[in-house]
């Protein structure tokens, strides 16, 4: 009980009660009364901002703990009952007592990551150009003509293209960014890996052919290259299509991934993108398997060993990216898919082009039809 006692406030009094005398107080402790200052009859101090209150289990209702506001909750005042969630836009800060505006991220020209990207994408489109120009430059010469030149050329620039698509996948994403980028990767790729490919049936077909009485010869030559490109396209050009027709991309936004940013991005059917990647990837393995087989064949049919390495540098990178596709998000997403792009590409541009290159510029010697015959 609480009782002003001569000039004292008393905070801890027992009531006594003596046996046939009038009662009596026992007064245990005393504090000199300040008339400004109000007692208080609480169990803990008030919770502060950033902090709920919680009840203390078998206590008096006026007893309670301060618990720490969850993720995305504030409380801006003290002593409240509940947090408050901060809209999908902003974040709490360190202290959970305001909401502070979430950073709008994209993969942009200006940061480190996007600049790295866009120079290696140059770089290579640059090695590419140089080799379409020596081999345009030398197109009459025994390395170049026995590589079937028009075959060598939509490979050449289906790769120019390639790594120029990467920059539809820096910058910030519009509508028309989101509809053409992954449909025009899928569609241009798939014509550099039908390329490669065709390659390789050519390289069969053509030691076949030269087995006295038989009937393949007329399959080696621009039919069977023209057929395997223009249908292995057309299948790829049909998925792009019903993907934009059916589950168009969009530019969205994405507030859970990332506490603190608001990911802008295109929100892809993952359903149609494996649906395009898988094709890509069945052509490649298709055109492994029958490089591999035909790595043994004689020397003068040797560009099997180079397309089976290319297509293993290929299938390895696309493997490794599929785990990271699954478990990553926003820009870094983008800047593997981007790295992804550009080795598969690379390898395919060193492994095929590399080696004849040396040969049409170092080794000018070797490139006749003698050499080529004898090797």
């Amino acid at each position: 009980m609480d009782k002003q006692f001569a000039g004292f406030d008393v905070k801890d009094a027992v009531w006594c009660t003596r046996f046939h005398q009038s009662s009596d107080i026992k007064i245990n402790k005393l504090r000199k009364f300040i008339e400004s200052e109000l007692p208080l009859s609480l169990c803990n101090d008030p919770c502060e901002t950033g902090y709920s209150k919680a009840k203390k289990e078998g206590q008096s209702f006026c007893c309670y703990d301060c618990h720490l506001c969850p993720e995305r909750k504030i409380t801006d005042e003290k002593d409240m009952d509940d947090c408050s969630l901060c809209p999908d836009d902003h974040f709490p800060n360190l202290h959970r007592n305001m909401c502070i505006p979430k950073q709008i991220s994209f993969l942009s020209y200006k940061e480190s990551m996007g600049i790295s990207l866009t120079v290696l994408s140059l770089c290579f489109s640059l090695k590419t150009t140089l080799v379409l120009t020596i081999f345009v430059r030398y197109k009459d010469t025994p390395i170049v003509k026995a590589n079937n030149r028009n075959l060598t050329y939509t490979l050449l620039v289906s790769l120019l293209l390639t790594f120029l698509c990467v920059f539809l996948f820096i910058g910030k994403p519009d509508k028309i960014m989101c509809l053409i980028r992954q449909s025009a990767f899928g569609l241009i790729f798939s014509v550099a890996v039908s390329c490669v490919l065709a390659k390789t049936f050519v390289v069969v077909l053509a030691f076949m052919a030269t087995k006295p009485g038989s009937k393949l010869r007329k399959w080696v030559g621009g039919r069977i290259i023209s057929y395997i490109i223009f249908s292995c396209s057309l299948v790829q050009l049909s998925f792009c299509a019903a993907w934009l027709i059916m589950s168009p991309p969009y530019p969205d936004f994405d507030a859970h991934s990332i506490s603190e940013e608001l990911i802008l991005e295109c929100n892809e059917d993952s359903a149609m993108f494996c649906c395009v990647l898988g094709f890509m990837s069945f052509l490649a393995l298709v055109s492994f398997s029958a490089a591999f087989l035909a790595r043994k064949l004689p020397d003068s049919f040797n560009e099997a060993k180079f397309i089976t390495f290319s297509m293993l540098i290929f299938c390895s990178v696309w493997l490794c990216f599929i785990p990271t596709y699954l478990s990553t998000r926003g820009k870094y997403l983008l800047a593997v898919e981007i790295f992804s792009i550009i080795c598969s590409s690379a390898g395919l541009l060193v492994c095929i082009f590399l080696p004849k290159c040396f040969i049409i510029l170092m080794r000018p010697e070797l490139n006749n039809k003698h050499h080529l015959m004898k090797r």
